[in-house]
């Protein structure tokens, strides 16, 4: 990400009018405000079937998935941001609404320019969303998917997922989120399963 200023700082209404006329997408925090990078090929096309195989699970449910362009409220007036992918069931985040502020689930897909932002900055905010229950980082490079949940006491375990058979459940949403979904129609094998052998 890149800072757009260094000196001045924007006001929250200033920041959503900067949004309304900007093509690009920009973070802000605590006055502070961040051209967002677009993600290259690969990046896209695990979001887009990030997107697809959760909107198909959900169909009917009364949740809906928002992807990269769909703003969320982190910290009232303090964090907006734009997660790659984040699942809503709340009657408050209605696809009228400009900003999104009670995800169930929320998935960022990791690019070499915002990793360590995506698994350390941003992750010790969103965890603060009393609604977030599962927080995903998916790799565009290999077949790894490192899922964060919350656990009943509050405390979050961590799993890592790199096997073909591994599927990221979601007792919240009644859904699984297959590895094999994530991957389709990506060049990329995973790496913990066995040759098969004839």
């Amino acid at each position: 990400m890149e800072q757009l200023a260094t000196t001045r700082h924007y006001t929250v209404e200033e920041y959503f009018a900067l949004e309304e006329a900007s093509e690009e997408r920009h973070l802000f925090y605590r006055g502070e405000v961040f051209a967002m990078s677009g993600g290259v090929g690969a990046h896209n096309l695990t979001v887009l079937n990030c997107v697809m195989s959760l909107r198909n699970s959900l169909r009917g449910r009364g949740c809906r998935v928002y992807a990269e362009n769909i703003r969320l409220a982190v910290l009232q007036g303090e964090l907006y941001t734009y997660p790659d992918v984040m699942v809503t069931c709340h009657a408050d985040d209605s696809p009228d609404k400009v900003v999104m502020q009670h995800p169930v689930l929320i998935i960022e897909v990791l690019s070499p320019g915002t990793e360590s932002h995506d698994r350390v900055w941003k992750f010790s905010r969103y965890t603060q969303l009393p609604s977030l229950q599962h927080y995903l980082l998916v790799s565009a490079n290999s077949w790894l998917v490192e899922w964060y949940r919350r656990e009943p006491s509050g405390v979050w375990s961590f799993t890592p997922l790199a096997s073909q058979e591994d599927a990221v459940t979601i007792p919240e949403l009644g859904i699984a989120l297959p590895l094999t979904d994530i991957y389709v129609e990506l060049d990329i094998q995973p790496q913990l399963d066995k040759p098969r052998t004839s």
